[in-house]
Order: structure tokens, then C-alpha cells, then sequence
């Protein structure tokens, strides 16, 4: 469940976030906040201040809604905003419910879509005043977060926004494109600026935009006490070696005897990848072509962990096998596509 925090600040207010958070229910935990004498049942006095209540907000949730003028939202998050790619969704309502506003993060937070969603949920008009959006044009890094695709660049973002107002780029990608192709993109694989679309750090372009599906399992094998700096070194090898973007691991994975390996959990850590560990019986009956060790059969009861683990929720090997210093890496892609429409 994503996050959302609503404030209000009449009891007119109150009726409308109330509606809000119950067209929210499915997709959102919401938390309402008001002026102590507005509060109520279920929601939170704002103590300290509006903008000393709203800061802490604007780093664990996904969306800050306020019911109320604009200025009191911009008052609010102003001192605590740092750039597109970090802050929240920001929306305004008045507090009758006739217009729903996008004032932060329309694209990459999401709140041009939230804007959209509620105003139909409530029946409002939904106000939004981003440039491509407005001119009917393909939002690049909208339509990343809400694929789950990572941006290469945002200063590439930035050109390709502008120049898709006037003029079509050319779009590549090492997967099927599904779907018409919105207005701004036309299929091409060469040209100065331009999309790829790829688990890979290849180029096409002069200036390329990269897009980076979530696709790629790390299957990881190490000895017992292992640093994280060695699991870093080696995966960092094996990727360079393969022209593959880090950005594009979506998990960990190991044997069950390693999900207490200190090294392996901090590397995890630091990247972000979520950790999965099987057990041996699990990766040994896994059908399919893998490199042997008799000692890790002897040592595991499996004859490979890292190529089984990188395919044990169904990606295709597309590394095998890799040892450096104690660590053993391989590498599955899960597939994808690219999908318009």
C-alpha cells in the first residue's frame, strides 16, 4: 500500500477529506491531519505548525494532499522540497471538491495521475499544467514511474521533454513495444537525441535517454564471511564485463544458508535490492542447464547456487556463472515489454 497524508483546515474541509481518503482506501493508507478545534475522530492534531508538521511527511509518504487555498500548501511544503526525482505528489482541493490541482512531482511522483484519479473519483475537474501533458505530448518520466522503469538521466529527461514539444524523437528497445506509440516517439534507432529502452548501458543515440526495466535477478553464491565490499567488486566486474545496468536488478537471490550472511544483506542494503533465499531442495529441483561444483554439492546439497538462484522465479540465464574473490555471480532476465496504450 502507498502512503498518503491529508490535511484540512474547516470542517467543510473535513467532509471533503473524508471522501478522499475513502476513494483512497484500496490503493492508499491515508492519515488525515487538522487544526486541533477541526480534528475529530481519525484525525491528527497539527501541532508546531503546519510546515514543521508537513516535513517530516515529505520523506515517508507518497502523497500530501491538502483541502484548502494553494498558498497554504506551498507555504507548507516550500522549506522541505529538494528535487523531482525525491518529493511526493503535492495536490490541492478546494474544500468544496470542484478542483483537484498537481502542484509537485506531476510527473515522476505521480501527481498528475493521482490528480486525475481523484477529480474523477469526486467528481471535480482535475487541474494540471505540465507542458507535455498539456499539449497531448509524451511524458517520458511520467510514463517510467508508472512502469516501474528507472530514469538514466533526469538532465536527459529535461531535453527530451523539451524537444518532444516540438519535434518527434526516435524510440529503440531490446524488448517488444506493445501498443500505439504516443504522440512525441517514432521508432528509430539512431539519431542526436533519443530513447533506449534496455537492461543494458549500450548508446544508440548521440545523446541517449536511457530507461531501465526492473528485470534483472542477481543470483549470488559466497563464502561464509564474505565483506560487502568483495560481493560489491565482484558484481560491479561481472556487470561492466556485460554492459549491464545495475539499475535494472530487481532482487537478490541466494540459498537459505546465506540469509544470515552479514556481507550479502549489507550489499543488499545499500543497493536497495530486495533479498530472497531458497531453500537447497528448492534450487536442486529446478530443471535446466547449470555449471557444477562438487564442492558447493558438497557444501550446499546443490550443485550451483548462484545461476539456480538467479532462476528460481523464472528469468532466463543471460549470465552464467562468474567467480571473483570467494564470490560466485549470474545473472537472469525476467521478461518485459514496453507497453503503450
Amino acid at each position: 500500500m502507498m502512503r498518503a497524508a491529508v490535511f484540512y483546515f474547516s470542517q467543510q474541509g473535513g467532509n471533503t477529506a473524508r471522501r478522499i481518503a475513502s476513494c483512497l482506501r484500496e490503493t492508499y493508507t491515508c492519515r488525515l491531519f487538522a487544526p486541533a478545534k477541526y480534528a475529530g475522530a481519525g484525525a491528527t492534531p497539527i501541532t508546531g505548525g503546519l510546515s514543521a508538521c508537513t516535513g517530516p511527511l515529505m520523506q515517508t509518504e507518497d502523497a500530501l494532499i491538502f483541502v484548502g487555498a494553494c498558498g497554504i500548501a506551498v507555504r507548507a511544503v516550500a522549506p522541505h522540497l529538494r528535487s523531482k526525482a525525491e518529493d511526493p505528489a503535492v495536490l490541492c482541493i478546494d474544500e468544496c471538491g470542484r478542483f483537484v490541482i498537481a502542484l509537485v512531482s506531476g510527473h515522476i511522483g505521480g501527481a498528475n495521475r493521482l490528480a486525475n484519479a481523484l477529480a474523477a473519483a469526486i467528481g471535480a475537474t482535475p487541474v494540471i499544467t505540465t507542458a507535455t501533458d498539456v499539449n497531448g505530448r509524451f511524458s517520458v518520466d511520467a510514463w517510467a514511474a508508472e512502469h516501474g522503469f528507472a530514469l538514466g538521466s533526469l538532465a536527459a529527461a529535461k531535453k527530451v521533454s523539451a524537444a518532444i514539444l516540438v519535434r518527434d524523437i526516435p524510440i529503440c528497445a531490446d524488448a517488444p513495444i506493445r501498443g500505439p506509440l504516443p504522440a512525441g516517439l517514432y521508432p528509430g534507432q539512431e539519431g542526436a537525441l533519443g530513447i533506449s529502452v534496455s537492461v543494458h548501458t549500450k548508446k544508440p543515440f548521440q545523446e541517449t535517454l536511457s530507461l531501465i526495466p526492473r528485470a534483472l535477478t542477481l543470483g549470488l553464491g559466497c563464502r561464509r564471511g564474505t565483506s560487502q565490499e568483495a560481493i560489491e567488486q565482484a558484481v560491479q566486474l561481472v556487470f561492466a564485463a556485460h554492459a549491464l545496468d545495475l539499475r535494472a536488478v530487481r532482487c537478490a537471490a541466494s540459498i537459505r544458508l546465506k540469509a544470515d550472511e552479514t556481507g550479502l544483506l549489507a550489499f543488499c542494503t545499500a543497493h536497495g535490492y530486495p533479498a530472497k533465499f531458497y531453500a537447497p531442495e528448492t534450487l536442486a529441483a529446478l530443471a535446466g542447464e547449470f555449471t557444477p561444483s562438487a564442492f558447493v554439492q558438497k557444501t550446499t546439497g546443490v550443485d550451483n547456487v548462484c545461476e539456480r538462484s538467479a532462476v528460481a522465479d523464472g528469468g532466463m540465464l543471460i549470465v552464467k556463472k562468474t567467480a571473483c574473490n570467494g564470490v560466485t555471480v549470474a545473472v537472469a532476465e525476467t521478461p518485459w515489454e514496453v507497453q503503450f496504450g
